[in-house]
């Protein structure tokens, strides 16, 4: 009796350790730079030049500015599934945006980094730009215009 107990105390013992040892993780789908947040961390403002963040971030997403590629921003998006009420859609968990300035000579002058919650902050102005160049000339309103008396009619 007492050897059957031992001959099972073993096969227990190893499923109890395999259980153990398995770590529940959830989903994620991460878009663009991980670790975003650590990585900006290690740049120094007025020390580090363009290929020290080559380096430490890689290439970023988008180059912008005026001349020569002075901003350049990085994104990293994580998402997740969904607890039960959302029904296991997918949810974002970090939305992070870094947003690097570069003087002339492709030192770091600032740095800006927003998260999910800076960036549900910002307002966006509501004034329309007119653009002057898609307007219509007045012969095409004329002749749009006259199109549509033509194909009014039809049925």
């Amino acid at each position: 009796m007492i050897f059957k107990f031992f001959k099972h105390l073993n096969n227990y013992l190893l499923l109890s350790i395999i259980l153990l040892s398995c770590q529940i993780q959830e989903p994620l789908k991460v878009h663009g730079i991980v670790y975003l947040e650590n990585r900006s961390k290690k740049l120094e403002v007025n020390k580090s030049n363009k290929n020290d963040i080559i380096r430490i971030i890689g290439q970023p997403q988008v180059k912008g500015g005026q001349v020569n590629n002075e901003t350049w921003i990085y994104v990293e998006r994580v998402l997740t599934k969904g607890k039960f009420h959302k029904l296991g859609r997918n949810v974002i968990k970090e939305n992070n945006v870094l947003i690097l300035d570069f003087d002339k000579y492709g030192i770091l002058k600032t740095t800006k980094f927003y998260t999910k919650d800076d960036i549900n902050k910002i307002e966006f102005s509501k004034k329309n730009t007119e653009n002057i160049l898609s307007q219509k000339s007045f012969v095409e309103n004329f002749l749009q215009s006259i199109k549509e008396k033509m194909y009014s009619n039809r049925k």
